[in-house]
């Protein structure tokens, strides 16, 4: 789910960097630093606004200068059973993994309906039910999340496509001509 979040972070500065653009640069180098990382228990999409500036603190002994940055961001935090679309990576006789956004997913053999099954022959490896439910690599699937792990800047989760209401599966079909995407349900 995502929310919006008040944070802050504390940048250390090069006193080659100090001047008249030292504002735009400190700016700058929080976009870059916390835009896509992960803490531990959300991941920061966004920043939409920085409120607040502190002073710059001399560290004794460098020049450097620190200031602390707060600022507002997007951020997306996964529960466990929130229900998402991903995109299929990889797939094997195990399950598949998908990706929500940065947030790595696997899906086993044991939470996918067993009338999809692993189908050995096919190349790319798919999960098939031998009509429109296709599961491959690059495939959009809908999934419920079971289980969160998170580890020092990354998230894994475990979910699964049981308990999932139609479509499992989802087709994204875009229009060559009329620029808009239809979803159409698979099954």
């Amino acid at each position: 789910m995502f929310f919006i979040r008040e944070l802050e972070k504390t940048i250390t500065l090069h006193p080659s960097y100090f001047g008249p653009h030292m504002r735009d640069y400190l700016i700058h180098k929080l976009h870059d630093d916390v835009e896509g990382s992960c803490t531990g228990q959300f991941f920061i999409i966004c920043v939409i606004d920085h409120e607040q500036i502190t002073l710059g603190k001399i560290i004794p002994g460098r020049g450097d200068a620190e200031f602390t940055i707060h600022y507002k961001a997007i951020v997306y935090r996964p529960f466990r059973g929130e229900t998402v679309d991903a995109v299929v990576t990889s797939v094997n006789k195990m399950g598949f993994f998908a990706e929500v956004g940065a947030l790595q997913c696997f899906v086993s053999k044991q939470a996918i309906p067993s009338e999809i099954p692993f189908d050995e022959t096919a190349n790319p490896p798919q999960y098939s039910d031998g009509g429109e439910q296709v599961i491959n690599k690059g495939a959009h699937v809908r999934m419920k999340l079971v289980g969160i792990r998170s580890d020092v800047g990354k998230m894994y989760a475990t979910a699964s496509i049981k308990e999932v209401s139609y479509p499992r599966v989802v087709i994204v079909v875009v229009g060559l001509f009329a620029n808009k995407t239809r979803i159409i349900s698979g099954g």
